[in-house]
């Protein structure tokens, strides 16, 4: 049997400070061999169209699962009036390869994103980073809001947006959370301001530049598309901290940030420290001092939807939510 989770379900039971965990877990687990992370596979048609579907898979020995998720990434579809991105998560038993669930993957990839940066923000930042810049007011953004607070004394949340609207909506839906919201003016002002910036735009253009960027700061870059022509950090700030990734294999695919500095010249691919799983189990250093300027420059990997569907499906289970179907009648 197959159990079938919609976004509303998945909104009941997804649980961010587990989520955290479980994909602090997951990075564990890459850099211990504990787990199979693979490049993901990007397949188009026609030159002509902006149309890029990706594949995403992990195998957990931890989790006792293989998952995949197809994601669907078109700018176009704005035009629409349809989301650019759609995405479906499949589960498998990792040791009979029964089918175990289809997720819809808006929710989980919300907020497995926003955990996978409050992990680098726990390893990598300041422990006494109190001033939270934002980039984007969106959904994801508010999460990231929520996943800082779990990991870090936030007391001040510094918001930039292009749409006051939205910016306004991201200070309602946060209001109750606890720390102060400044509106910044510019997106400079929210990155002088920061102690911890999260990126969450799917900018093309970069957004962010590194003469911005002050010491002992740390950089979440999490909101581009999984394209290698789409960035929200220029070269500058590339080049100006310490970079960490999520996947070398999936960064060196994926990653405008950091392909489009590498092809200007600003910083060679030898300039990446580390995956955050090797700083997560100690194998790699991360900050080196109060001064490093550091940065997580993550496009997204197939273990993070592992670990939160681990937790989804686990708990849509005990609760009885969600459909069952038998796929094999």
């Amino acid at each position: 049997m197959v159990l079938v989770l919609t976004a509303s379900e998945m909104e009941q039971v997804a649980d961010l400070p587990a989520t955290i965990d479980a994909v602090e877990h997951a990075f564990r687990d890459i850099s211990l061999g504990l787990a199979n992370q693979p490049p993901p596979v990007s397949m188009s048609l026609e030159k002509s169209s902006d149309s890029n579907f990706v594949l995403l898979g992990g195998l957990g020995d931890h989790q006792n699962l293989a998952a995949v998720k197809l994601l669907a990434d078109i700018p176009s579809n704005s035009e629409r009036g349809l989301p650019t991105q759609r995405s479906a998560i499949l589960l498998s038993n990792r040791e009979t390869g029964e089918p175990q669930a289809l997720l819809d993957g808006r929710v989980p990839t919300r907020v497995r994103t926003a955990a996978a940066s409050a992990v680098a923000s726990k390893h990598l930042a300041r422990p006494e980073s109190s001033t939270l810049g934002v980039i984007g007011a969106g959904a994801l953004a508010i999460t990231h809001v929520q996943a800082m607070l779990e990991v870090l004394p936030i007391d001040t949340v510094v918001v930039w947006s292009r749409s006051s609207t939205t910016v306004d909506a991201f200070c309602h839906r946060i209001s109750h959370l606890g720390p102060k919201v400044v509106k910044a003016t510019s997106a400079r002002e929210a990155v002088e301001a920061a102690d911890v910036l999260c990126t969450v735009t799917p900018s093309v253009e970069p957004l962010v530049k590194g003469e911005w960027f002050r010491a002992g700061l740390h950089v979440n870059a999490i909101g581009a598309r999984p394209r290698p022509e789409h960035r929200e950090i220029d070269s500058a700030g590339m080049a100006r901290a310490g970079i960490f990734v999520d996947s070398m294999d999936t960064a060196l695919k994926k990653s405008g940030d950091l392909l489009m500095a590498v092809a200007d010249g600003s910083i060679a691919i030898q300039d990446v420290r580390a995956e955050l799983g090797d700083v997560v189990t100690g194998a790699h250093t991360g900050r080196r001092d109060a001064a490093d300027i550091t940065l997580f420059n993550s496009v997204g990997i197939g273990m993070q939807d592992l670990a939160i569907g681990r937790l989804l499906f686990d708990a849509a289970m005990s609760r009885g939510i969600g459909l069952r179907v038998d796929l094999g009648r």
